[in-house]
């Protein structure tokens, strides 16, 4: 089979030996979850249920404030008492409304509030949209996007291709390889289903080739897979490289089709989807079930029993069984929700496992950096390694020097903050930091002008406005 890849991007250590072929644990039921009301991007949610309510495991707790596609409800993960909602640190380091629900002393957490099985294969394109959405499923790897907006594009869109990422690329990350390990039926189940929304023929799964023992496995079910047959799902292999399990990089590797500047995949025609969001949707279908659990890493030098484990929604590692992780806090130094490059690094453990929660790294002195930034030496290494090709020192100056405006032309709305111009900077400069922070000013102003020019609107035309959104 040959292994394709992109141009530029870094060859890192891996460091999934810890937990790689491992398989995944069920925690034991937490006696409380803490769970976000926001887990997507997009609108917000507002809580359906008040302190003291009574909940049961699969009922829907939270939904979108206002209509529109950009949202997704959030389902209690155990029956329980709802005994707070209140604001919370998660883990992009901000505070956000909970819901926090205590299971009381032996009750029966194997009573649920599922919805009533949709075969994937034979239900309308709207009923599989609907179900996608009402499951609360959004993509498993990072982002938190909407599945359900994902998989459908607008109009004039010409999407043939839609392709499953399990490339994984980050470093101690295995949930996905454990995901297609052991759920490798309802991966082709969840990738035929979404296939059939859209009308799409084709289909690639795309790995790194460290998981090349995988393959015989997949090629089985695909056979064995009815609705599979009329349809071209094949198997591709890339070289192991990071950040290869970007959309931009694997679309690019694997079809050698490249997303517009400002563009998505579905203008190269594509969509995306992790292999941990595929299997959600399989089980929404075939069980009808939300999703409520997650298949995550717990590793690191500080972790003393890594592991893939599978945690309800709004867990937190502190309140485990000490025995189930063992954390060494004495040589604990860093805490990251999600991988090394593109993570967030938090102050504390004690805080939710949410649906794009991929792993939570625990990491020594050793495994991090704290040197303090240097002055750019123009050594150019973050513009050779950028798998985007952006010019981030570029980027850097145009920020320092307040010009939104270069900043935007040089790439900054393309940036994929993967941390490769972070990692390689020998002035160990917060590059990704700095563009994040850059991305929030730019919002921040844009929000202000609009606000600005709807001031200056005058009445009749802003309630003509709201009457005919489509001219607005």
């Amino acid at each position: 089979m040959t292994v394709s890849t992109f141009k530029r991007g870094l060859k890192l250590p891996t460091r999934k030996h810890a937990t790689e072929g491992k398989p995944v644990e069920l925690v034991p039921m937490p006696k409380q979850v803490v769970i976000p009301v926001n887990q997507h991007f997009g609108a917000p949610n507002k809580a359906l249920v008040n302190a003291g309510d009574k909940v049961v495991r699969g009922q829907k707790i939270a939904e979108g404030a206002g209509p529109g596609p950009m949202t997704v409800p959030v389902h209690a993960s155990i029956s329980g008492t709802v005994k707070k909602i209140e604001p919370r640190l998660q883990s992009n380091n901000t505070s956000g409304l909970c819901i926090i629900i205590e299971a009381e002393e032996g009750q029966d957490q194997t009573t649920t509030m599922f919805m009533p099985p949709l075969d994937p294969y034979t239900c309308t394109r709207e009923e599989a949209l609907g179900r996608i959405r009402d499951a609360g499923i959004t993509g498993m790897g990072g982002a938190g996007f909407p599945a359900h907006v994902k998989l459908n594009p607008p109009p004039g869109k010409a999407v043939d291709i839609v392709i499953a990422d399990g490339a994984e690329c980050e470093p101690y990350l295995t949930t996905d390889e454990a995901v297609i390990t052991e759920k490798p039926h309802l991966l082709i189940t969840g990738l035929v289903g979404t296939m059939r929304i859209n009308g799409i023929k084709r289909a690639i799964i795309g790995m790194e080739d460290n998981k090349a023992s995988l393959i015989p496995l997949l090629e089985r079910e695909i056979r064995l897979n009815d609705a599979a047959k009329d349809l071209d799902i094949s198997l591709g292999l890339c070289r192991t490289r990071y950040p290869q399990g970007g959309e931009k990089m694997l679309i690019k590797a694997l079809t050698q089709r490249e997303v517009p500047s400002g563009g998505l995949p579905m203008d190269a025609g594509c969509i995306v989807q992790n292999v941990g969001t595929l299997v959600a949707i399989a089980e929404a279908f075939t069980l009808g079930k939300p999703l409520i659990d997650r298949d995550l890493t717990v590793s690191g030098g500080a972790c003393k029993r890594p592991k893939n484990i599978r945690a309800p929604i709004g867990t937190l590692i502190t309140e485990l069984p000490p025995e189930f992780i063992e954390i060494d806090y004495g040589s604990l130094q860093k805490i990251l929700f999600g991988g090394p490059m593109m993570g967030n690094a938090v102050s504390t453990a004690a805080i939710p496992i949410q649906k794009n929660t991929s792993g939570i790294i625990l990491m020594t002195g050793e495994e991090t950096v704290i040197d303090a930034e240097g002055e750019c030496i123009r050594c150019s290494r973050c513009i050779r390694n950028c798998p985007c090709r952006l010019s981030p020192v570029l980027m850097n100056n145009a920020l320092e020097s307040d010009d939104m405006e270069e900043a935007v032309r040089t790439g900054l709305m393309d940036c994929i903050e993967c941390g490769s111009c972070s990692y390689i900077c020998p002035a160990r400069i917060k590059l990704v930091q700095r563009f994040r922070v850059g991305k929030q000013r730019l919002r921040a102003m844009s929000q202000r002008q609009a606000a600005v020019k709807q001031e200056k609107t005058p009445p009749a035309e802003r309630a003509a406005g709201a009457a005919n959104p489509g001219r607005a």
